[in-house]
C-alpha cells in the first residue's frame, strides 16, 4: 500500500513538473523576440502595423524584412495584395513580389494591376480590401502612385482599415515615399538645405505626423529631409536606409528594422529657422534641430519624442 501511494505520488509531482515546464516554455515563447521568432517560422496573427520601407530590400538571401511583412499580415494564413502601380513595369515588378510572398508562405498573393484611378464606389472599395490581410506598394514613382489611388475609395478604406488595426500595409521606396500627408516627389542631395533642394506635392495620408525620405544615406539625402521639415515643422522627418524598415505600430512607436539605420529628424524644439523669408537657394537656417539616428532593435516613441534603447 505504501509503495502504490508513493508511486502515485512520485507520478503526481512529474506530472506538476512537467505542467511547469509547459508554462514556463509558453512563457518564454510569448517573451521571444519577433525577429527570432520570424526566423523560426511561426506563423502568427495579423499584427496591424505600417511598414516603410527605404527601397533596395533584400529580395535573395534572408528576405528579413519581405519576410516579417508576411508574418504580420498572417503567416501562412496572409492573404496579400500587391500594388505595383508606382512602376513603369508594373507587371514585371508585380511577378517579382508574387513570387517572393508565395515562397515565403501567403496562402493568397494576388497584383492588383492599376492602371487607371478606379471608380469603385466605397462598398465596392471596401469588399476589395478586406479580401486581405497585407498590402505592398511597389517603388517606381510616388507621384504616378498618388496620381492613380490618392483620395479614391481605396485607398481610403486602406487608411480606414489601418486605424481599426485589421490590416497590414507596407510600402517601398516611391510606396514609402508616399506614406504621409505631405510627401517628398523629387529634389537633389549632397548640397547645404535651401528651399530649392526639394519637391514637395500630397501623399496617400496614411501616417499624416511624418515625411518620409528612403534611400537615405545611400544617396546622401539628410539636408533635403531637413529642407522638408524647416517646411514642416509640425511633422517628424523619417529618412530610412535600403535594405532597412521603420515599422509603425499601433501603440504609438515606430521599430527599425533592418541592415541600415533610420533617421528621426524632430523639429519640436527648434528655436529660430529663417525658413520663411530667406530666397530659394540661399542656405537655410535651423536652430536646435534634433537629430536621433535608430539602427535595428531601436525604437521611436511616435508621441512622446524620445527614442527607445534596446534592451543590453
Amino acid at each position: 500500500m505504501a509503495s502504490q501511494q508513493a508511486q502515485k505520488l512520485s507520478q503526481g509531482i512529474s506530472l506538476i513538473n512537467r505542467l511547469k515546464k509547459f508554462v514556463d516554455q509558453s512563457a518564454n515563447m510569448l517573451n521571444l523576440d519577433e525577429d527570432v521568432a520570424i526566423d523560426r517560422g511561426m506563423t502568427q496573427i495579423i499584427k496591424s502595423a505600417v511598414m516603410v520601407i527605404g527601397g533596395g530590400e533584400d529580395k535573395v538571401q534572408d528576405r528579413k524584412i519581405l519576410k516579417a511583412f508576411v508574418e504580420s499580415s498572417g503567416g501562412s494564413q496572409a492573404r496579400i495584395a500587391i500594388i505595383p502601380c508606382a512602376s513603369r513595369e508594373p507587371d514585371i515588378i508585380g511577378r517579382i513580389y508574387h513570387d517572393i510572398f508565395t515562397e515565403l508562405g501567403a496562402s493568397v498573393v494576388e497584383v492588383l494591376d492599376i492602371r487607371e484611378r478606379p471608380h469603385d464606389d466605397y462598398p465596392e472599395a471596401e469588399a476589395l480590401v478586406d479580401r486581405f490581410t497585407g498590402i505592398f506598394m511597389t517603388g517606381g514613382d510616388q507621384l504616378r502612385l498618388c496620381g492613380l489611388i490618392a483620395d479614391t475609395p481605396f485607398a481610403i478604406t486602406i487608411a480606414k482599415r489601418i486605424d481599426q488595426h485589421r490590416m497590414v500595409l507596407a510600402g517601398t521606396s516611391a510606396g514609402a515615399a508616399a506614406m504621409g500627408y505631405h510627401m517628398i516627389s523629387g529634389g537633389s542631395s549632397g548640397e547645404s538645405p535651401h528651399k530649392e533642394l526639394v519637391n514637395m506635392s500630397t501623399g496617400l495620408n496614411i501616417l499624416p505626423e511624418i515625411i518620409v525620405d528612403q534611400h537615405f544615406h545611400n544617396r546622401n539625402r539628410m539636408a533635403r529631409l531637413m529642407t522638408a521639415i524647416a517646411a514642416h515643422p509640425d511633422k517628424i522627418g523619417i529618412g530610412i536606409d535600403e535594405d532597412t524598415v521603420a515599422i509603425f505600430e499601433p501603440n504609438n512607436t515606430m521599430r527599425v528594422l533592418g541592415r541600415g539605420t533610420v533617421t528621426v529628424v524632430d523639429p519640436g524644439e527648434v528655436s529660430y529657422s529663417n525658413q520663411l523669408w530667406v530666397s530659394g537657394a540661399a542656405p537655410l537656417t535651423i536652430h536646435n534641430l534634433r537629430v536621433h539616428i535608430l539602427a535595428a532593435g531601436c525604437k521611436y516613441h511616435m508621441l512622446k519624442r524620445i527614442p527607445i534603447s534596446p534592451s543590453v
